[in-house]
């Protein structure tokens, strides 16, 4: 057997982390040339995380210098970028659940099959880190971009909420807060195929950052029933129509309350305002969201209820199979 058959032999003894056979067979490496003991191949990292590329490449390089008279391995790295489409979850106001929905919109997304990354975009109020129960970490950086942190969730994660002391305050004019944010989106985010973005409240700076910059592919908007949250709400699908951004839906959250106690049903924030406001905008309705206890604790536990089972895990589950069935339909 010559030295290259050696060689090729060796790479296809590796499993492709991503696919089927070994690295030659599955096109992942180049068959590799071989000079003075000197291996050099081309290795495509497409779909990796930073962990695998660094674990495929050492396993390459230990592989290879086994082999009579290799003493050194180059391996250049390639890596086509990801068609990653971003879903904002939005609102015109603060205090609507969004947050909350947002990280249990991203769960069932992996759960239904995709491979959500989730973008804490709310730079001045970041909760995300909270609600996926990895507080006090830090990102790494592979050059110039942040690495998203692997969550228990089994969502990469990236927020202000890791980059600065808990409780500081984050007293940035627009300009900046753009400027976090896009290195929030643009970082590195391995496999992941879709990013769920947690917006901040409102309409202002940040959003238009977000639809100039890193025009999203769809918009899910959330909103508590009463007819204030709904005139807010409207402001914020105008704004998204307005730069051309398609609304996928609209979420009512905070939809009737259960007493524990008696079994009653309340509806302290009124019931069926947002789907009969997304009837008369011609948008679809999404889901209905309860205001119950357990969705509160399991959230500030960091145990979003979109990943266990029970009614409140079925009413996420359905939304994220529209938003699911969203995202294919549009070729995504």
């Amino acid at each position: 057997m010559s030295d290259l058959d050696l060689l090729t032999a060796s790479l296809d003894a590796i499993a492709d982390p991503a696919g089927t056979g070994g690295l030659i067979a599955s096109g992942r490496a180049t068959a590799p040339r071989i000079s003075e003991g000197r291996a050099a191949l081309i290795l495509d990292v497409s779909g990796l995380t930073v962990a695998a590329r660094t674990a495929l490449a050492a396993e390459v390089e230990a592989q290879l210098k086994r082999l009579p008279g290799v003493t050194d391995v180059r391996i250049a790295m390639t890596s086509e970028k990801i068609a990653r489409p971003l879903i904002a979850i939005a609102s015109g106001k603060g205090g609507v659940g969004k947050s909350t929905v947002s990280t249990n919109i991203a769960v069932a997304l992996k759960r239904a099959g995709f491979h959500p990354g989730l973008v804490d975009a709310d730079i001045y109020g970041p909760s995300q880190p909270l609600l996926t129960a990895s507080e006090g970490r830090k990102p790494e950086a592979e050059g110039q971009k942040l690495i998203a942190l692997d969550t228990p969730l089994g969502v990469p994660l990236l927020s202000m909420g890791h980059l600065v002391a808990p409780g500081q305050a984050i007293a940035w004019r627009g300009p900046m807060a753009g400027n976090a944010l896009s290195q929030l989106i643009d970082a590195e985010w391995g496999n992941a195929n879709v990013l769920v973005a947690d917006m901040p409240p409102g309409t202002g700076d940040v959003q238009l950052s977000m639809v100039q910059k890193h025009k999203p592919a769809g918009a899910v908007i959330v909103s508590t029933p009463q007819d204030l949250a709904l005139i807010d709400a409207t402001r914020a699908i105008d704004l998204f129509q307005k730069a051309g951004v398609p609304i996928i839906g609209v979420i009512e959250n905070m939809a009737g309350y259960v007493c524990p106690h008696c079994g009653d049903v309340s509806d302290p924030f009124g019931s069926g305002g947002a789907e009969a406001a997304a009837k008369a905008l011609g948008i679809d309705f999404l889901g209905r969201i309860p205001l119950d206890m357990d969705i509160r604790a399991s959230s500030d536990a960091g145990q979003p209820v979109a990943a266990g089972d029970g009614p409140h895990a079925r009413v996420f589950e359905a939304i994220g199979a529209k938003i699911a069935t969203w995202l294919n339909t549009q070729g995504r």
